[in-house]
């Protein structure tokens, strides 16, 4: 029976009192046209989506309070706006708390010599449905509504520059000032004690600022490439309190870990029982490209779910991180008859009480057809999913897949990633067998057509007319549209959950963008292309889907590492995506019941990695900070583990990343 990733833990869901879908932020050497690499401790309330959902979540080193926000510097080129990264904040650093690298924070230096790439960011705000460069929609067309609720990375306070003073203020609203003298005297204090009360208050502010040279932001995943986010509504979140400063300014260059350190800190622990008989590994510096330590790197390895890293730059790169995906409705041949057309959006909702926060919504694209039909009401739903030709399983997946609520049928409509409820969780979650005319049917109600109206599969007829002589609207005229989120939100979700169904849908695109059929098989050719195309090494890729969720599936962890660094070093920023939603050791997403042990603990907060896991497979990949701040790549893939111990497994891959953290391997 295949498992994929720790959703699968003892129980079924994940523990109680923890944070669904919780993000962090990283900052890599010359991404998003910085030279300097930066992240740190920050945390929060994570942003609510659903009842039961959000709760903060318990300390792992017991440290203070942990400060809202998201340590990035200010000098990066996207400004300080939008709002918490998908489903909230994790760190991205040391738990605030726990000693930090000494002398660099999480990240360590810039490249040697590379200097910061001038002007605009890659994917400056764009066009839906265009490559980056062009100007970002402001939101959906014909006008419609923006979601209820915080959108996805909706409006907090911006922090000041990097450098700046950091913000001053209570954690809560001031109160009102109560009546009568203020306290000293009916005249209040003298000027001479405001002077000096100012100028305290002032000398503090200073040292923060010189002591620390940071401050914590809370910018969505990349938010200057996207435009704006939709307008808050009336139940948006009250402001949260000043964020607080928490790592040291970056050093101006880390030491580099010599092949021989690493090999003396890994080789023990590589040979471990736990990670069976076939362990595969290769870790490269971020900032050089060279390789530290390798065994069996170039060897394809069944990856389970860290396919989704070249899934994710992928699609970053073949359509862009602003492309958004739309879903339309269009006039059908007969009268009274609209279809819905699929474009391939997984997180299409229902309603405001979508799973997915941001989504595009079936109810806001049921108004503009109700306007845009003028009164008169459809009397028949078609739904349209020929984007997706099929199959909808792919044949390596393991039996329980399809019923086990991991994986779902793939069809280009669908809604809530096919959950039967939008509130079941991130985690197993019971699926519709025809998502797609579970979509129409909700549809369907939404224009008022009665309770059991048979909605059939069909094909929107080609068009593009205005009404006719009686006013109704030629066949194939659309009479409405909503779009996705942009995919670099998308890419966050699909990293941070581990989902699985946002990944076959973005591994489609990936296929429609270079011209291949939106299938497994076509998707899976048509990423093996564009990794050519980045000079990753494709013949080290032998995919079948997108997830990972195929035993069929072949990397090699070289190309993982190289895949990394690419993504890092600056030269495609574009990538660099794939960081925002990597989950961070011992706080977050898949890792966030991980290096907990105490001989793991160096990793907590610095290793930042997508993991994955099928029955008798354990992988990991991702990037971790040496004790030195030098940033490093590692990928360590095995498939060939003890199936009936996968915590003794999982605590061996610990033990590699936390030994990359601890040392300076010199």
């Amino acid at each position: 029976m295949g498992r994929e990733d720790s959703h699968y833990r003892s129980g079924g869901d994940r523990a109680p009192d923890r944070p669904e879908r919780v993000t962090g932020r990283v900052v890599v050497p010359g991404a998003h046209g910085s030279a300097q690499v930066t992240a740190g401790s920050a945390g929060g309330q994570p942003h609510p989506t659903a009842p039961g959902r959000g709760a903060p979540p318990p300390p792992v080193y017991r440290p203070p309070a942990r400060p809202a926000g998201t340590v990035v510097p200010a000098s990066l080129p996207f400004p300080e706006s939008s709002g918490p990264p998908y489903g909230g904040l994790a760190p991205a650093g040391p738990p605030q708390g726990s000693p930090a690298p000494s002398g660099a924070p999480f990240g360590g230096a810039a490249p040697h010599g590379s200097p910061a790439p001038s002007g605009p960011p890659y994917g400056s705000p764009t066009s839906a449905g265009t490559s980056p460069g062009g100007a970002a929609p402001s939101g959906p067309p014909y006008g419609s509504a923006a979601p209820s609720g915080t959108p996805y990375g909706g409006p907090v306070p911006a922090g000041p520059p990097y450098g700046g003073a950091a913000p001053a203020g209570p954690s809560e609203p001031p109160s009102v000032a109560p009546e009568g003298p203020p306290p000293g005297g009916a005249d209040g204090p003298s000027p001479r004690r405001r002077r000096t009360l100012l100028t305290v208050l002032a000398t503090v502010l200073l040292l923060v600022v010189a002591g620390v040279g940071l401050v914590v932001v809370r910018p969505g995943p990349v938010a200057g490439w996207l435009g704006a986010d939709a307008e808050p509504t009336a139940d948006a979140r009250p402001l949260e309190a000043a964020p607080v400063p928490v790592l040291a300014a970056p050093a101006a260059a880390a030491p580099v870990p010599t092949p021989a350190g690493v090999r003396a800190a890994l080789d023990p622990l590589v040979d471990a029982t736990a990670l069976g008989s076939r362990v595969n590994v290769s870790v490269t510096d971020v900032g050089t490209g060279q390789e530290l330590y390798g065994r069996g790197a170039d060897d394809g390895t069944v990856p389970a779910s860290v396919t989704k890293l070249v899934t994710g730059v992928t699609v970053l790169a073949a359509r862009g991180p602003a492309y958004r995906i739309g879903t339309r409705v269009v006039a059908g041949a007969t009268p009274g008859e609209v279809v819905l057309v699929g474009g391939g959006d997984p997180t299409l909702a229902v309603d405001a009480n979508g799973f997915y926060p941001g989504a595009a919504r079936l109810d806001v694209l049921a108004e503009q057809v109700k306007q845009a039909l003028g009164g008169t009401s459809p009397t028949r739903v078609t739904v349209d999913s020929t984007l997706f030709p099929g199959p909808v399983h792919e044949p390596g997946w393991d039996s329980d897949i399809p019923t086990g609520g991991y994986g779902a049928a793939i069809t280009a409509l669908m809604t809530d990633g096919a959950r039967r409820d939008p509130d079941a969780g991130p985690k197993a979650a019971e699926r519709y067998a025809a998502p797609d005319l579970a979509a129409g049917r909700a549809f369907a109600k939404l224009l008022g057509l009665p309770s059991g109206t048979d909605v059939e599969r069909g094909k929107a007829p080609a068009g593009g007319g205005s009404a006719g002589a009686a006013g109704t609207p030629a066949p194939g005229t659309e009479l409405g549209r909503v779009e996705s989120p942009p995919l670099i939100r998308l890419v966050d979700i699909m990293i941070t959950d581990s989902d699985n169904v946002v990944a076959e849908a973005l591994a489609r695109q990936v296929a429609i963008a270079r011209n291949q059929p939106a299938s497994f098989v076509g998707g899976a050719a048509a990423m093996d292309q564009v990794a050519a195309e980045l000079g990753l090494p494709a013949d080290e890729l032998d995919l079948a889907d997108g997830s990972g969720l195929s035993r069929t599936n072949r990397i090699s962890p070289s190309l993982l590492t190289d895949l990394i660094v690419l993504a890092g070093n600056g030269t495609r920023p574009e990538l660099a995506g794939i960081f925002g939603g990597l989950p961070v050791g011992g706080w977050s997403g898949t890792l966030d019941e991980r290096f907990g042990a105490e001989d793991t603990s160096a990793g907590a907060g610095v290793v930042r990695a997508k993991t994955g896991t099928l029955t008798g497979v354990h992988a990991i990949a991702g990037l971790v900070t040496t004790a030195d701040g030098r940033l490093l790549s590692f990928a360590i893939l095995t498939d060939r583990t003890p199936p009936d111990t996968p915590d003794a497994t999982r605590l061996a891959l610990d033990r590699i990343g936390a030994a990359l953290a601890g040392c300076g391997c010199r």
